[in-house]
């Protein structure tokens, strides 16, 4: 009934004006407006889909999601909803009038018309998905955790004017290289890093990489590991030819600074591809040593010694890790006593009271004879009794021969994860009255607990 009466009066527009036509179109293709908008709904719906779960994948990966394309998901889904509701609307809204005599044409040609409309705006928006191709995301440089926090750092009063003093050292145009020195577990990392973080804070730098030197320096290791904070891919396999390439990536820095920690020799910087002082004047070098002569012999006039905590300092450092419960009256005089014996090293401070922590009294009072007299028959030169000492009572404090083992297997091989450790262990048979390799796979895990790594960490 209704598509007769449409067809009579399109017949009788025919004799009018073209346009007048092309308006009365609209009634005719009603039904198939409204069905091209269903269908291009569902094709936007699997795009829109198809988009998402690329951008999950990218997500999962660590990968930034380009803003056009974020832009693009709200404005689909968006128009997908608007559509949708415009259908519900529209099959409530189109009605007949004279009591169902006759359609409504004035509603039936609106509707196809704004059909129509969304019927291109939906298409628009799935031409534009396919141009992304797979520009969907793009590469970013992963902060350093360190860096966002400085969480288990303690401003003392004896470190506040070093930390000036190297922003100062550092904020200077005609110095290059900075170096900071002492005794090992004296704090030089720490101190560096926290600079570091309030450095990238306050815009200091542009760029800020740390790389680890070590006492064996492997060249390749400290050079991929500064190109993967810059975003650079080293695959070249020759060191001259990776430290070209560095040295070409760090010129294009503006403000960078590159921290080397642990140096314990001289360290041919041109080796490793770091341009400094007239090469390349925005490009900082911030160094730590236990040793004053080998920052002297890389160029460094600008030398810092870090002494150890004072008595207030090192009570409060050894407070914070044992806990508050040192306060007790009959406890605080043996824990100050402890305390002490740890001569103001933080790596002694921390190991003691945190293998310490919620021990009874005469846990503590062993411990504090054993720190009092420390055997130094194989001590290196410029590394502190204390140190040795409480890495010693640590070591002691760990539960069960198996994590004895585990802890000195790593301080013999420093594996690289977990699935190395399991591996030498069963090659070495560390694993008693155990057959097979699932159980002592989970022997290997249970043992590697939170505590093992604190003192693995510590060591």
């Amino acid at each position: 009934m209704v598509e007769s009466i449409v067809t009579v009066l399109l017949e009788v527009v025919k004799c009018f004006a073209p346009p007048t036509e092309r308006q009365l179109g609209y009634l005719r293709n009603y039904k198939d407006n409204f069905e091209n908008l269903k269908a291009e709904i569902d094709k936007l719906k699997d795009e829109s889909k198809s988009i998402q779960h690329r951008v999950s994948e990218a997500e999962r990966k660590g990968e930034k999601i380009e803003e056009k394309v974020e832009k693009w998901m709200v404005s689909a889904n968006n128009t997908i909803e608007q559509a949708a509701k415009f259908i519900e609307d529209g099959e409530t809204t189109s009605k007949r009038c004279f009591k169902g005599l006759c359609p409504n044409l004035k509603t039936r040609y609106q509707l196809s018309k704004k059909a129509e409309t969304e019927v291109k705006a939906l298409v628009e928006l799935k031409e534009e998905a396919r141009r992304f191709d797979d520009r969907i995301f793009y590469r970013t440089i992963a902060e350093e955790v360190w860096l966002k926090s400085n969480k288990g750092y303690e401003a003392f009063k004896s470190r506040l004017s070093t930390l000036k003093s190297i922003q100062d050292a550092l904020t200077d145009v005609n110095v290059s290289i900075v170096g900071v020195y002492g005794m090992g577990g004296i704090g030089k990392t720490t101190l560096v890093k926290e600079f570091a973080r309030q450095a990238s804070e306050e815009k200091l730098f542009d760029q800020v990489v740390f790389s680890e030197v070590s006492q064996t320096p492997d060249i390749k290791k400290i050079q991929g590991e500064i190109a993967e904070k810059l975003g650079l891919e080293l695959s070249e396999e020759a060191e001259s030819r990776r430290a070209s390439r560095l040295y070409e990536r760090l010129k294009k820095e503006k403000m960078i600074l590159v921290i080397l920690d642990n140096i314990w020799k001289y360290l041919d910087l041109e080796t490793v591809g770091i341009p400094f002082g007239d090469d390349h004047r925005g490009c900082k070098l911030l160094l730590t040593s236990r040793d004053r002569n080998v920052l002297l012999s890389m160029g460094s006039e600008n030398n810092f010694l870090i002494g150890i905590l004072n008595e207030q300092e090192a009570w409060r450092l050894f407070k914070i890790m044992a806990g508050n419960y040192v306060e007790n009256r009959e406890l605080k005089s043996t824990a100050t006593n402890v305390a002490k014996a740890c001569g103001g090293l933080p790596i002694a401070l921390t190991t003691v009271a945190k293998a310490l922590r919620n021990k009874e009294l005469p846990v503590w009072k062993n411990a504090l004879q054993e720190l009092q007299t420390p055997s130094e028959a194989s001590f290196d030169e410029g590394v502190p009794v204390e140190a040795y000492s409480t890495i010693e009572l640590s070591y002691k404090y760990l539960r069960g021969e198996q994590l004895k083992k585990t802890f000195l297997l790593c301080s013999l091989i420093t594996p690289t994860s977990i699935m190395d450790l399991f591996k030498y262990s069963m090659g070495l048979g560390a694993f008693e009255s155990v057959h097979k390799l699932e159980d002592a796979h989970n022997k290997q895990i249970t043992c590697m607990g939170p505590s093992t790594k604190r003192v693995l960490f510590v060591a």
